[in-house]
């Protein structure tokens, strides 16, 4: 029980919910995009077409893991559930988009740069060391868990 409550442990502030809210909804935005072709997105053909044209093999399955790492992940997040592991997710998620789409453009957004992506990481990393804070899920859980 102590391993799960220290996976959980949501913590007693507000930062926790001033990232989860605007982070949650950009991921789950994002990954509607790619998942569902919601938002001006390409779906899980279109994705998984281009990811497959950038390396990334095999494209519908990468963009089923990104599309439902971001849209699952968003909603965990708005919910404040498990978001230590979630924000986990998405931090490996941020790197590898980083590292295979963005590191070449170099850092503005104008050139298709890695300053959304580290943002967003920076964000998640937050979130993965602090948890989840007040109004979060986690910290009903962890009470319970108690």
């Amino acid at each position: 029980m102590q391993a799960l409550n220290s996976i959980i442990a949501a913590g007693n502030h507000w930062s926790g919910l001033a990232l989860r809210v605007p982070l949650g909804l950009i991921f789950a935005a994002h990954g509607a995009q790619k998942l569902f072709g919601w938002f001006g997105g390409y779906g899980l053909e279109g994705t998984g077409q281009w990811m497959a044209s950038i390396g990334l093999e095999p494209g519908f399955l990468m963009a089923l893991a990104a599309g439902s790492a971001e849209f699952f992940g968003g909603l965990f997040l708005l919910l404040g559930l498990l978001t230590r592991p979630t924000a986990l997710v998405l931090a490996v998620t941020m790197v590898v988009a980083i590292l295979s789409v963005h590191i070449g453009n170099g850092l503005f957004m104008s050139n298709n740069g890695y300053e959304f992506g580290l943002a967003l990481l920076a964000g998640a990393v937050s979130l993965l060391i602090s948890g989840g804070g007040r109004l979060s899920l986690d910290r009903g859980l962890s009470a319970r868990a108690a």
